[in-house]
């Protein structure tokens, strides 16, 4: 019995004394379907050594203050249909010899007794139970174990959420991904995939932990490989500076599977930003690009100075001149003729991420003033 319990610790992370709860909850079920009255609270307490269970029933002491009063049987529904206000503020309850016992009664037994204690008698124990007892018993430890088992996914998930968590490809429902965990199933929904990528069953997968939801089937955690954080979190595997916070990602423009721009800032005066992203020769930036599929990624250094940053993101083009209208938040960059497509970048995109990246709205202009194009309309083209 032990070594049982010890595996569905091992294997559920449900804790032996909670099971062992679950098992009493049960036969205490099981003993009031076939020799319980109607009202009884019975309790059973198992020995885990000796396998014997020891049943009791629970009486609560009350006073003749917290009883509602007697009534005739033909009144009795129309005055349980009608709460009264005062029976809402003082909970009033109907006395149940079976639930219940008077306090001067209770003091027959303990001296000390007070309203709301409870005194425990013992029951004989039976060992014979019927078939409809033996499955209330089954139910009951069933759904024990599924809420203790919920609250031990809450407990290790919820420290997990906003974390990358490794697991196995389960199986795929129309477009959706189901990832096996270890103790519990993630959900990668088909808009938190990276667009190209395919997945196998039995395939391990590394994604970000972006919430966990907790439902009446269970614990829902959502998976994503799409989110800019997830981009984040691995970089701080890659990067000890990131991880230890010499090196901050401040700001990530993400469009997943094609490309993404990232600025990055240093707190240690000696320490490039970039070059802890990038790596020697380039390692650490191609392990990231490798697990994204092969999306690319452009590293800025962080700026104050809004013209630069603005100048810097929109790499790798050369950008001539940086206009900026604070009142409607909006940069005009004038770039040269030979600049042009790297900086509006295939379909609009360079500005686009250049644009969600600092957070200005940024229209791109030719040397002689004429308007190319602005980062709102998604790569269109006005005129040129």
């Amino acid at each position: 019995m032990n070594s049982a319990l010890q595996q569905l610790e091992e294997e559920r992370g449900i804790p032996k004394e909670k099971i062992i709860e679950a098992i009493e909850q049960a036969l205490a079920a099981a003993y009031k379907k076939d020799y319980g009255k109607k009202g009884q609270i019975i309790k059973a307490t198992f020995d885990i050594s000796s396998g014997k269970t020891e049943f009791s029933q629970i009486k609560i002491v009350v006073e003749p203050s917290m009883l509602r009063p007697e009534t005739p049987e033909g009144e009795e529904e129309k005055i349980e249909s009608e709460t009264t206000e005062e029976d809402t503020e003082e909970k009033l309850i109907r006395f149940n010899p079976e639930q219940h016992i008077m306090i001067e009664d209770a003091r027959l037994i303990k001296k000390d007794a007070q309203a709301g204690d409870e005194l425990i008698f013992p029951l004989e124990p039976k060992d014979d139970y019927g078939r409809i007892a033996a499955q209330t018993a089954k139910q009951v430890i069933i759904q024990r174990i599924r809420e203790a088992e919920k609250v031990s996914v809450l407990d290790e998930y919820g420290k997990k959420q906003g974390d990358i968590v490794s697991g196995t490809v389960q199986r795929m429902e129309r477009g959706n991904i189901f990832v096996d965990l270890g103790k519990a199933t993630g959900i990668l929904s088909y808009h938190e995939q990276i667009p190209g990528e395919r997945y196998k069953q039995g395939e391990r997968i590394r994604s970000y932990l972006y919430a966990v939801e907790e439902t009446p089937r269970g614990i829902d955690l959502h998976l994503s490989r799409s989110h800019p954080k997830f981009i984040e979190k691995l970089f701080s595997i890659e990067a000890p500076e990131i991880a230890s916070g010499v090196v901050e990602i401040k700001a990530i423009a993400r469009e997943a599977g094609s490309r993404s721009k990232i600025a990055v800032t240093s707190h240690g005066a000696h320490i490039d930003p970039v070059g802890s992203c990038v790596g020697q020769r380039g390692v650490r930036v191609s392990t990231v690009m490798s697990e994204l599929g092969g999306e690319k990624i452009d590293i800025i250094e962080w700026s104050d100075d809004q013209k630069k940053f603005i100048e810097d993101a929109l790499s790798p083009a050369k950008v001539g001149s940086v206009e900026l209208n604070p009142e409607e938040h909006r940069a005009e960059i004038k770039v040269s003729p030979d600049q042009l497509s790297l900086a509006i970048g295939k379909g609009g995109q360079n500005v686009r991420l250049a644009a969600k990246l600092t957070g200005w709205k940024i229209d791109i202009k030719g040397v002689d003033g004429e308007q190319v194009i602005n980062s709102e309309e998604e790569g269109e083209k006005k005129t040129v």
